[in-house]
């Protein structure tokens, strides 16, 4: 898979948790709103990605997924404190949640579906 593929299926699965929980908590759709709320995460996304890219591994790794989350969740959580904005207990438990199933489980998928292929080119 690309890393540019990759890359970008991140940025989904970030823009999704936030649009969701910002739905969810009626704040409304304004690009200036959302933009408060994912600048956080896209930073750390970055950050994740640019550690693993340091590390000269493949980012649509399963393991490569699991750091990128991991660093995505970290830095973004500790960037809404530099900024003033919340982390409760149960954001972090939900930013943990959704983002570790969207960014590792799209990589889960796709590893899955290339061994299968794989599987049914050698027999």
């Amino acid at each position: 898979m690309r890393s540019v593929t990759a890359l970008v299926l991140d940025l989904c699965a970030v823009t999704a948790f936030v649009m969701i929980g910002r739905a969810s908590h009626t704040e409304g759709e304004t690009i200036a709103g959302i933009a408060t709320t994912a600048w956080p995460f896209l930073s750390g996304l970055l950050i994740g990605w640019a550690a693993i890219l340091g590390r000269r591994r493949s980012p649509a790794l399963v393991g490569s997924g699991v750091g990128i989350w991991l660093v995505t969740v970290a830095a973004g959580m500790a960037l809404r404190v530099v900024s003033g904005q919340g982390t409760a207990v149960t954001f972090v438990i939900v930013a943990l949640v959704f983002l570790g199933l969207v960014m590792v489980g799209w990589r889960a998928v796709a590893y899955g579906v290339l061994e299968a292929k794989r599987r049914s080119v050698t027999r």
